[in-house]
């Protein structure tokens, strides 16, 4: 897969370099520092993948990437969480939060590779049905569907589910990267939910199916709401 980067700070662009060449079917073509050269670029060839940052010079990622009428794959990376959201509604593939490991690297562009197969041939992508929780030194796995909440306890996280939950060693804006999209969605600072869980919402709580009362957080409110309520 032909992929580029998009990244104004050198130590990111080696990193993203470094993996690139350690993943045997990835070819980078070339790095941009700002938007505007990228996109020069992208009227005269075309790639697989862009690796975009969202604060650049120029034009910032999220800003340049709405200005490209066809857009490769796009893995979104950044340090800063709070634009999952938006990245999301643009149809983005991943959004990878600085620092990131090879590993989750690894997952964003397998997850590219997925959709550009499905482009290829034709049929639907299917949705993420379980993920696996690292949790102490093991691994569980859980049934995406079976999350009702995914909460933030300082540097870790619990998974709830009905019975039970589950402590993991990943913070919450790991779990905005992987679930974020139409089905879970971070309604405030410490809380994600899966929106198939819903009962109802009432002022500022949501009420989830198991009677959990979960808080809905003023920055978060009016994104949610146009979201859930089409």
């Amino acid at each position: 897969m032909r992929c580029i980067i998009v990244e104004d700070q050198p130590p990111a662009q080696r990193i993203l370099k470094k993996y690139i060449q350690d993943v045997p079917n990835l070819e980078l073509v070339d790095m941009f520092s700002d938007g505007l050269s990228a996109m020069e670029f992208l009227n005269r060839e075309s790639v697989d993948i862009m690796f975009l940052d969202i604060h650049l010079p120029k034009i910032n990622g999220l800003d340049f990437l709405k200005s490209i009428p066809d857009p490769p794959q796009v893995i979104l990376t950044t340090a800063f969480s709070e634009y999952a959201l938006e990245g999301y509604d643009l149809n983005v593939v991943d959004y990878l939060l600085k620092p990131f490991s090879f590993q989750r690297f690894l997952q964003a562009v397998n997850k590219a590779n997925a959709k550009l197969d499905v482009q290829r041939s034709g049929s639907v992508n299917e949705p993420l049905t379980e993920i696996y929780v690292k949790s102490s030194h093991e691994h569980i796995k859980v049934l995406v569907d079976d999350i009702y909440t995914i909460t933030s306890d300082s540097d870790y996280t619990e998974i709830h589910l009905e019975d039970k939950k589950i402590l993991s060693n990943e913070p919450l804006r790991h779990w905005v990267s992987v679930l974020g999209g139409d089905q879970f969605y971070q309604i405030h600072k410490s809380h994600i939910i899966n929106t198939k869980k819903i009962d109802r919402i009432s002022g500022n709580l949501v009420i989830l199916t198991n009677g959990a009362k979960v808080p809905l957080g003023r920055a978060y409110k009016d994104t949610f709401l146009k979201s859930i309520l089409k």
